[in-house]
């Protein structure tokens, strides 16, 4: 993905290269948010209640949006689950633009990644 490419055609490629890794196309951001939360609770593929898929997207934005200085982690549970902090509240803005903002932090977490 080139950085000089519009946001959107930045994120449909992303979904491609998603869908390739993984067999099927991520429908939206919470899917992608989703998939960010498994890999970093780091225990596999397997099945999981609402509630921790729930969890899950929430581990996704938490890690995305550290980079950023939004969260800082602050450890695991028992169970092994990530937890972290909000240090800096999120801009405020209406839902495009904090769809817009978690995008891009998506977008950065996967050219980090190497995924």
């Amino acid at each position: 993905m080139e950085d000089e490419q519009p946001l959107d055609v930045q994120w449909e490629q992303l979904l491609d290269t998603l869908e390739q890794n993984i067999g099927k196309r991520p429908g939206d951001l919470n899917s992608v948010l989703f998939l960010i939360g498994v890999q970093e609770l780091g225990q596999g593929i397997k099945h999981f209640t609402k509630e921790q898929k729930q969890d899950l997207m929430h581990i996704g934005i938490c890690k995305i949006l550290s980079v950023s200085g939004y969260y800082e982690y602050e450890g695991t549970d028992a169970d092994g689950w990530p937890h972290w902090r909000l240090v800096t509240p999120l801009p405020a803005g209406d839902l495009l633009s904090q769809e817009l903002l978690l995008k891009i932090h998506v977008l950065e977490y996967f050219k980090s990644n190497d995924q």
